[in-house]
């Protein structure tokens, strides 16, 4: 693998081009999911590139898993906030800002969760998180765990509300295949040498996504503090996975 601090460097200022302004934003704003499903076959060809030769098949490599699971949550972030199966375009926004308007009591042309938010949301807690885990994984396990349980929790909150209201929501179909299969596989083939740490993964999941919604609620309409302040919370929360657990070396099956 290339040298560590030079790939960190590199991440650092691919994420800077992605997140500060620079004439590029309100493309990306708009944009970000197209730019995902062009970069994604790009990601597993680099992933296979640089797989670890000492973890067995394919299927149990877990920095194969985790461009996997980046892969399939830009392809899950197609069907949400691009083209859902009923042929809407950009349909996850109207959808959830109902969903939060209902909520809090909000009046119906009130925006909650603006494009810049799941922006930010997507290319942190999924983008950021998910690359940290290909570059971790091997040896550290806890970024792939992570991402596997955010994909779990997704897929769940999508799947209770598709039941719940009896309808079709945007990204629900994505959840079902690929989401559920990926996500129990990783945890399957990573349970001998960090069983333990799933539990601290799904918490870290569910966390997140109250932190997710909870933040858009303080931020848009309790005004607590201005949504950059969001932001940050989000960013700080996707690199949380890469700070904990260092010394954890994962021991596939």
């Amino acid at each position: 693998m290339p040298n560590r601090t030079f790939v960190y460097v590199m991440l650092v200022l691919a994420f800077t081009l992605l997140w500060v302004p620079l004439g590029q934003h309100s493309f990306l704003v708009t944009h970000w999911m197209k730019v995902g499903a062009l970069i994604a076959p790009f990601l597993l060809l680099t992933a296979a590139a640089f797989r670890s030769q000492t973890q067995g098949s394919i299927l149990h490599d877990l920095r194969i898993l985790s461009a996997l699971m980046l892969a399939a949550y830009i392809l899950h972030q197609v069907e949400e906030h691009w083209i859902d199966l009923t042929g809407k375009t950009y349909a996850f926004h109207g959808y959830v800002n109902a969903l939060l308007r209902n909520a809090v009591g909000a009046p119906e042309e009130t925006e909650l969760l603006t494009r810049q938010a799941i922006f930010v949301i997507n290319t942190s807690l999924v983008w950021l998180v998910g690359t940290l885990a290909v570059l971790l994984s091997p040896p550290r396990v806890f970024p792939a765990l992570c991402m596997a349980a955010i994909i779990l929790i997704n897929a769940i909150s999508h799947m209770i509300a598709a039941i719940g209201t009896g309808t079709y929501n945007p990204g629900v179909a994505t959840s079902v295949f690929p989401f559920i299969p990926i996500a129990l596989w990783t945890f399957w083939v990573a349970r001998r040498g960090a069983g333990d740490l799933i539990f601290a993964s799904l918490l870290w999941a569910v966390l997140s996504h109250v932190v997710m919604v909870g933040g858009v609620i303080g931020a848009m309409w309790l005004q607590l503090y201005p949504e950059p302040a969001y932001f940050a919370l989000l960013v700080a929360m996707s690199i949380l996975p890469a700070l904990l657990f260092t010394r954890r070396s994962a021991k596939t099956s």
